[in-house]
């Protein structure tokens, strides 16, 4: 599977912290410290317990596959899938770097940053 050419999403006063880190190649969350739970997408209330006591945290890349679907229709198939992280919240992504027939549900995967077409890099997953 080739590069990405995806824009980088718009950023917005809540997601401004994760992708001047993923600019720096970490991935963060967000971790309420009211509840406990992390959560993804980034957010400053927590979506559990509605507190507005939240803060980033390091998160370590590593996920487990949930559920996928390959797209042939397009000029070059892609995988999106759904990764459930290490740390509890589950997120909508793509599997790069990847035979699509060698997928499984419940495989391991690895995070890795792609250049996006504009602005900081992507979070995609690759096998672990």
């Amino acid at each position: 599977m080739s590069e990405t050419k995806n824009p980088a999403p718009p950023t917005n006063p809540e997601t401004e912290m994760f992708w001047k880190a993923a600019s720096e190649g970490r991935f963060i969350l967000r971790k309420c410290t009211a509840c406990g739970k992390p959560h993804w997408y980034p957010r400053a209330i927590c979506p559990f317990c509605f507190s507005d006591k939240t803060e980033w945290q390091d998160a370590s890349g590593r996920g487990t596959i949930y559920s996928y679907s390959v797209t042939r229709r397009a000029a070059e198939p892609y995988v999106i899938a759904y990764v459930t992280l290490e740390e509890g919240p589950t997120m909508m992504t793509n599997i790069v770097d990847c035979d699509s027939k060698k997928l499984a549900i419940g495989q391991k995967v690895r995070l890795v940053f792609k250049p996006a077409a504009a602005g900081p890099p992507l979070p995609y997953f690759r096998p672990a």
